[in-house]
């Protein structure tokens, strides 16, 4: 019996006040044990997507949907079931790693958890032992990128969210965050990231699906990818030239 999805989107629309078209009647679905990738360029309309998933717009019309539940509907209820992890990771600088941890995970309402279990799942992430009691002034942004993966899997939720999580990223931390999604995916959760990334879409995504203007302008399985020229394609539709 197939899986419900866990992140559904249905004919989501984002028009703002002055006509500006963001997103445009757009429609997928991610379900448990899933890598959604949405590729697109700047203005493409990935952020606003998950913006929308995460109630900080409004649809125009349509629907954001996290475990059946429509997230401008009820959004307290609907994030109880997703964490998000941010380009720009927002955490307290002169907390230390393990402060932070301890001060997000409470704050979404998760307790119970101990000073080492907060020193495994840093250790999973691939923070070094010696930078958890650090100070994240610190920090390298692949650092702070560890940090909020860390808090995402301590909230324990079945769905996340990530916007450009490899972006900025040397090479290795970028191969190690993708190898961190594959095995959150191999726990079952669906995982919806937007990224810029192609090669890493490609490698590690089971479904990479490209953003034009507002509108998804393709969507296709990594298996029907198999053998494809992802760039050519990325490219083509780019140009608003398709096959």
């Amino acid at each position: 019996m197939e899986q419900q999805p866990l992140l559904e989107a249905n004919g989501l629309t984002k028009r703002y006040e002055d006509g500006a078209l963001a997103v445009n009647n757009v429609s997928f679905s991610v379900r448990p044990g899933e890598i959604y990738a949405m590729l697109g360029g700047n203005g493409a309309g990935k952020t606003t997507t998950i913006n929308l998933f995460l109630n900080f717009l409004e649809p125009t019309s349509g629907e954001a949907r996290i475990a059946g539940i429509a997230s401008h509907a009820d959004p307290l209820a609907a994030k109880k079931h997703v964490a998000f992890v941010s380009e720009n990771v927002m955490l307290y600088t002169n907390f230390t790693a393990v402060q932070n941890l301890a001060y997000f995970v409470r704050l979404g309402g998760r307790t119970g958890y101990t000073t080492e279990d907060y020193r495994r799942v840093l250790l999973r992430v691939g923070l070094q032992e010696e930078a958890h009691h650090k100070k994240l002034k610190g920090f390298s942004k692949g650092m702070r990128q560890k940090c909020g993966i860390a808090i995402a899997i301590l909230k324990d939720a079945p769905a996340i969210l990530l916007d450009e999580p490899t972006s900025g990223l040397d090479p290795k931390s970028g191969y190690e965050f993708m190898q961190l999604l594959g095995s959150l995916r191999d726990e079952g959760k669906a995982i919806l990231m937007s990224t810029h990334d192609i090669f890493r879409a490609k490698e590690s995504a089971d479904t990479i699906g490209i953003m034009r203007q507002g509108n998804l302008v393709m969507q296709q399985s990594r298996a029907a990818l198999s053998g494809e020229d992802l760039e050519r394609l990325y490219m083509e539709h780019m140009a608003g030239v398709t096959e």
